[in-house]
């Protein structure tokens, strides 16, 4: 119901998993204590443009951007959930004298330091103002190839981190990962949208009041491009692979057809087949609510600032949950959690539908009750609640059925495949407000006002104002809702077949010459 982060962005718990095999020794800080900063700096790096490619739906949303506007513009959000096809050539090809990882980490953050520094110059007539309209096209391209770079870069420094830390503290590259990561969303996402609203600096950082917030979005690419350049070349001078400790038992694979062929063999496997459908279909039922309920607040009244901070309770949150739950996903049934908490969540579209029609009653001229904003605060918590417990699960039941032989690969196959389950959805779910909703113009009854063009006949030409009889989104609600409880009686049949399965359902077997 909240923020659209991104990703269910969690590829590195089958580093975890496949070095839980491996770590028996004690973890030991010391001499590593400037790798982990750097680890930690690097992670924090990537999730900068994860936070902005969520808050600029936010700011499109004041600026009269159709439905099927954002819809595009959730594309964006799609190279996280992709990177798994490029990967085994990141992992391969690279020049030993510069660096394994050095090899792409380096180009890849100064060409992200450098599209921040366009998007500096050029944001604010892309994201329009006044009579100017929001060119979403372009945005689209440049945060699509952004994120394209922040998702090269996180496999990067994923494998880095195998060697950049002793073999006793890999374990911590996942919490490299996880604190990193957050921090920079949160940078990116809350801390920027705090900063950027005036009604926000008004209220509670400056005594005079301006027009504009303490730090505009060309301010904030500006200067993150240049810590992006001046962190990658300090980096590219100071930071050396080949001095560092190799782990004896890394295998250096540069066989890139032979990376491809192991996936294709993977999803072979008519256990796998199965999992593909029911990864890809699972979040049908929830993509109404996950993806349009924010920007229906927004445009019910509830200030984009405002909205953004209800994320930061959440973080203690999101790192406590999965703790709290993982108990629950022991032994070997771990997606009856999954498919428990499934009814709960798929319900929950109901309430959320319920919360944007009462919105406008509740928020006037931009003001939120106190009482309001608590009980916002609350659904989002159990909203969480049941999103984490179905994470859990999932992560669980991947780590369980993963053949060992090929676990990263595994893993991160299954993750791409949860991730493109509900990324598609997102989407569709976004193109499809604008179709289901139902308008008129005010002095021509004729008009629907259905596309552009029609809105701005009846605005410009006719004097008129596009009301709107029947909001799509109430609709798109009702149809996920029985979408999803559908899918659920057939998903819980699958999944309890799955679950039943021996594990040599799911081992690999790969010929001698494929080896």
């Amino acid at each position: 119901m909240g923020t659209r982060r991104k990703m269910d962005k969690h590829d590195n718990v089958e580093d975890g998993v496949h070095e839980s095999h491996h770590v028996h020794e004690r973890s030991d800080l010391r001499g590593d204590e400037k790798n982990i900063a750097t680890l930690l700096f690097l992670y924090l790096l990537q999730g900068i443009p994860l936070g902005l490619c969520s808050s600029i739906p936010m700011l499109l949303q004041n600026r009269d951007v159709s439905y099927r506007q954002q819809a595009e513009f959730s594309f964006v959000q799609w190279p996280f959930s992709l990177k798994l096809f490029w990967a085994p050539i990141v992992d391969s090809v690279f020049s030993q004298k510069f660096g394994r990882r050095k090899t792409w980490l380096i180009p890849t953050q100064y060409l992200m330091g450098l599209f921040m520094l366009l998007l500096s110059c050029h944001v604010d007539r892309w994201l329009g103002s006044g009579t100017t309209k929001p060119n979403i096209g372009m945005l689209t391209i440049i945060f699509f190839a952004l994120n394209v770079l922040a998702a090269t870069q996180d496999i990067v420094v994923d494998g880095w981190a195998l060697t950049m830390l002793k073999r006793c503290n890999v374990g911590y590259a996942s919490t490299c990962n996880s604190v990193g990561q957050t921090a920079g969303y949160f940078i990116g996402y809350v801390l920027f949208m705090a900063l950027e609203s005036p009604e926000f600096c008004n209220n509670y950082l400056r005594s005079t009041p301006y027009s504009e917030g303490i730090l505009t979005l060309p301010d904030f690419l500006y200067f993150w491009g240049w810590i992006f350049i001046i962190i990658t070349t300090f980096l590219a001078l100071f930071k050396h692979e080949d001095s560092e400790k190799m782990h004896k038992d890394e295998e250096l694979n540069t066989n890139i057809k032979h990376a491809y062929k192991l996936l294709w063999n993977i999803v072979r496997l008519p256990s796998i087949k199965t999992i593909i459908v029911f990864l890809l279909t699972v979040k049908i039922g929830f993509s109404a609510c996950d993806a349009v309920t924010g920007l229906k607040l927004v445009e019910a009244g509830i200030p984009k600032e405002t909205f953004a901070l209800m994320a930061v309770p959440m973080i203690p949150l999101q790192i406590l949950l999965p703790l709290a739950i993982s108990k629950y996903t022991v032994g070997p049934r771990p997606m009856d959690v999954y498919i428990k908490a499934m009814p709960y969540r798929l319900a929950f579209g109901l309430v959320a539908a319920f919360l944007v029609w009462v919105t406008p009653y509740v928020v006037t001229g931009g003001h939120v009750p106190a009482y309001y904003f608590i009980v916002l605060i609350i659904l989002y918590l159990i909203h969480q609640v049941f999103t984490s417990s179905m994470f859990v699960a999932s992560m669980a039941y991947f780590a369980k059925i993963s053949d060992p032989a090929v676990g990263g690969t595994y893993m991160t196959l299954l993750n791409t495949l949860a991730n493109l389950g509900g990324n598609w959805p997102a989407t569709a779910a976004l193109w499809f407000v604008d179709p289901l909703t139902y308008r008129q113009c005010s002095t021509d009854p004729s008009n629907d006002c259905s596309t552009i063009s029609e809105r701005e006949l009846c605005t410009n030409t006719h004097n008129g104002v596009c009301n709107m009889q029947f909001d799509g989104y109430y609709i798109e609600s009702v149809l996920c809702l029985i979408i999803g409880f559908a899918w659920l009686r057939w998903g819980r049949r699958k999944i309890d077949l799955l679950q039943t399965r021996p594990m040599s359902a799911w081992k690999v077997i790969l010929s001698k010459q494929n080896r």
